[in-house]
């Protein structure tokens, strides 16, 4: 019997797509994050309960950092981005967190800097908050290492590739971290969309990319770049396809970002068939039901779609590029 819903709805589920194809399916994945991240600074004596803790969020992760606040008997207030959705700030409301959000943005840079600004504001007011830094703390990685003794259990002995956005990197670059330390050998592939500044990309736009949870448009600095082996660039009509045919042949329903690393563990497995590949599903799709799944009639065939391969960071161009990391011309 679990103690809270938090521990509940955190464990991932690991299903078999083909013998040698598996998806790591989470309800909500940052749980594991949060959840590990305010245990330790409980343990270590960072904070006590009651105190406020503080953080960022375009919404996965506001839910998240709630819902470990109610687990552990902390205060959470939350800066939000515009894209914070209704069912969200309800849950929020009536876990007894707070959320602001931010003025309408633009774009993605001016909205990530104005919640960040917003929060400076709000630590100097009040000293005794915590700010949780989830794009920076390397506290983050804590909660993944569970994440990795179950694939480490679940998947056959052997090489073995794990493929998902990089976000914060405290995710796909801790689970590899501590397969590696498991002593796999893991092959890390990173995904990101166009226009993030994480892995070089921002010079190429990608109007209608909101799958912002997998790349960033300022300096995240949890990403361990030396971790990844790979990276793939997709767009969002590429991973809108990708997710609308990993429900359509698998029916696992999931988000855009699943999609996008869908599509990439389908390429790098052509490339290299030695290995199992094991992609991260993140989060339900239920957030992209009008703004993509509702489009599955546009959806391509992912038959007919393959990245460019690419050698320097200047040849990125849509719908999707790859490379291995870092690319030969840097």
């Amino acid at each position: 019997m679990h103690a809270h819903i938090a521990e509940a709805v955190k464990k991932p589920d690991l299903i078999s797509l083909e013998p040698d194809l598996a998806c790591l399916r989470f309800e909500t994945m940052k749980i594991y994050s949060a959840l590990g991240a305010v245990r330790h600074l409980l343990e270590t004596g960072a904070v006590e309960p009651g105190d406020t803790l503080i953080d960022s969020s375009s919404g996965i992760y506001a839910q998240a950092l709630a819902l470990a606040c109610h687990r552990y008997g902390m205060k959470c207030h939350i800066v939000g981005s515009t894209t914070v959705d209704r069912s969200t700030r309800v849950q929020l409301e009536i876990l007894g967190a707070t959320l602001e959000q931010v003025a309408p943005s633009k774009n993605l840079r001016l909205d990530q800097e104005l919640r960040v600004r917003r929060i400076a504001e709000i630590l100097a007011a009040n000293p005794s908050y915590h700010w949780m830094r989830q794009y920076h703390d390397a506290i983050h990685y804590h909660g993944y290492r569970e994440v990795a003794e179950q694939i480490d259990e679940g998947i056959p002995a052997g090489p073995l590739a794990l493929v998902g956005g990089v976000g914060s990197g405290a995710s796909t670059g801790a689970i590899g971290t501590y397969l590696r330390e498991a002593g796999r050998d893991v092959t890390l592939v990173g995904v990101q969309p166009f226009g993030s500044v994480t892995f070089g990309s921002e010079h190429v736009a990608d109007p209608d990319m909101i799958i912002a949870g997998i790349g960033s448009a300022i300096a995240f600095q949890n990403v361990r770049h030396e971790l990844y082996d790979r990276v793939h660039w997709v767009n969002f009509e590429s991973a809108v396809s990708g997710a609308v045919s990993l429900l359509r042949t698998s029916g696992i329903f999931a988000g855009l970002s699943a999609g996008a690393s869908y599509l990439s563990a389908l390429w790098e497995r052509r490339r290299d068939d030695t290995r199992t590949y094991v992609f991260i599903a993140a989060d339900t799709g239920h957030r992209y039901v009008e703004s993509a799944y509702a489009r599955h009639q546009q959806a391509l065939d992912i038959d007919t779609l393959k990245p460019h391969e690419i050698t320097s960071l200047d040849e990125l161009k849509h719908p999707w590029s790859t490379t291995a990391w870092p690319p030969v011309t840097s």
